[in-house]
């Protein structure tokens, strides 16, 4: 009668009573269960101590160390095994208590072996699901953080979120400002779900006109408008047992938010055009970088629509939150552009780094791809290379031009311009001192008292040099 559940599993049996002892033993290995058994409490700690076991079937009656005591102390040392109590015919009581205590399930003592193995076997497989879970978490883990770059705690926290809901059918919202990889974080929920193994199917809301969008979504039969020559599978079809995820959701037409709400209600799809429904098998992920809360108050989404995506929300940290990842970003852009470019990755020094986390990135990650990209190609077979987030060529005569720009649009005061200005100079020049206060039109000592001042503010580490 043994199930898959308990394919090598190893049961300790906790018996002070010899003849149940022995019985309960060689009836488990007749089940060719691997079982050993011992006669105490302290005898059980011991052995628990010192090896893992699949199940414990525990006696609750036992001399010195009782049963219970054994139960609330054992867990600690078997994290995911399973406790089955023996108790006496009749106390009820007693086991509910050790069923409170962690005890999966008990038995009566006198018991019958077919109820005491179909329990075991209930039992082995509640660990081996526990056990398949806490797998599933440590590759989401792995998964994720090999595609997700960061360490900060804001990164950690989208992290574990991820790896909590991946595993569910949970509907999930991702929130976050443009650029800061909420498709990304998107595509991890699917891979690392059940779901994996099917389609995950991205849509844009923004990019297409409304009519356009629902024949995309719901499909249409032939002759539904005009042009339609042919019947067409939507992309809630497409997406059958796998992931469908809608970016920039907040910018759904009124018309598609209503069907798009019946649908998640009702599981079903109709294309436009036709009369018959078509059952949906999709788990549904959803990004916005709108608050949809505001825009419920204003009238442009639907509360109830709302209410469906918004079971799991995750909010994606901008890039000036988590300042400490830019360095990890920076460099694992740096090397995959230069490998795909075929072009030696030219590195960054400290001091350029530095730059980097104090620019507040307004375009986030994305943002920070295309400065590295562009600085990996401008500056090929560099010694180092520049940050230079202002224009498109950092040798150019606009770059000045556009620093002014960016100072009057953000409305910096004269000191700020003066110091991006002389930090852009050092990083065109490769951090060489004297070439840059060649290039400033002012000495090198001058240069040295500002950098000392920039390095006092934070805008520079104090690993940089100082002439």
């Amino acid at each position: 009668m043994r199930g898959s559940a308990s394919q090598d599993a190893r049961i300790l049996v906790v018996e002070d009573e010899d003849v149940v002892r022995n019985l309960l033993l060689a009836t488990l290995e007749d089940e060719q269960f691997r079982a050993e058994g011992v006669a105490s409490g302290e005898e059980a700690l011991k052995r628990l101590d010192a090896e893992i076991f699949d199940l414990v079937l525990l006696d609750l009656n036992l001399p010195g160390i009782q049963g219970m005591e054994v139960l609330s102390t054992a867990p600690a040392m078997q994290t995911d095994a399973q406790f089955v109590v023996m108790t006496a015919f009749g106390s009820v009581d007693t086991a509910v208590e050790a069923m409170k205590l962690g005890a999966f399930d008990y038995v009566n003592k006198p018991f019958r072996t077919q109820e005491l193995l179909l329990t075991l076997e209930r039992a082995l497989e509640e660990t081996r699901l526990r056990r398949e879970v806490a797998h599933l978490r440590t590759r989401v883990a792995d998964d994720v953080r090999s595609r997700i770059l960061g360490k900060t705690p804001v990164m950690k926290r989208v992290f574990d979120l991820i790896e909590r809901v991946a595993p569910t059918r949970a509907s999930v919202l991702i929130i976050g400002e443009t650029g800061t990889g909420k498709e990304l974080v998107a595509r991890a929920i699917h891979d690392v779900s059940e779901r994996a193994r099917r389609p995950f199917v991205p849509v844009n809301c923004s990019a297409l006109a409304e009519t356009l969008l629902e024949s995309e979504l719901f499909g249409h039969v032939k002759g539904a408008f005009t042009g339609a020559v042919q019947a067409k599978r939507g992309l809630f079809e497409a997406a059958k047992g796998g992931t469908l995820f809608l970016d920039e959701v907040s910018a759904l037409a009124p018309s598609t938010q209503v069907k798009l709400l019946r649908v998640l209600q009702e599981r079903m799809v109709t294309p436009v055009g036709g009369t018959e429904p078509i059952a949906a098998d999709f788990r549904l992920v959803a990004a916005t970088n709108e608050d949809l809360v505001h825009l419920v108050e204003k009238g442009r989404f639907r509360e109830d629509l709302l209410y469906r995506l918004n079971v799991f929300p995750i909010r994606v940290p901008p890039l000036r939150e988590r300042r400490e990842d830019i360095p990890i970003l920076a460099n694992a852009f740096r090397l995959r552009f230069a490998e795909e470019n075929g072009i030696h990755p030219s590195p960054f020094l400290p001091e350029t780094l530095s730059r980097m986390m104090t620019h507040d990135w307004p375009g986030n990650v994305r943002e920070l791809e295309n400065v590295v990209e562009r600085s990996l190609i401008l500056h090929a077979g560099a010694s180092s290379l520049p940050f230079d987030p202002t224009s498109n060529t950092s040798q150019s005569a606009d770059g000045p031009r556009e620093l002014v720009s960016r100072a009057s649009r953000d409305r910096w005061d004269l000191e700020r311009l003066e110091r991006e200005y002389i930090l852009e100079v050092l990083d065109r020049e490769g951090w060489h001192q004297a070439n840059a206060a060649e290039a400033l039109g002012i000495n090198r000592r001058t240069l040295y008292r500002k950098l000392k001042r920039y390095r006092a503010e934070g805008m520079l580490p104090d690993s940089s040099p100082a002439g």
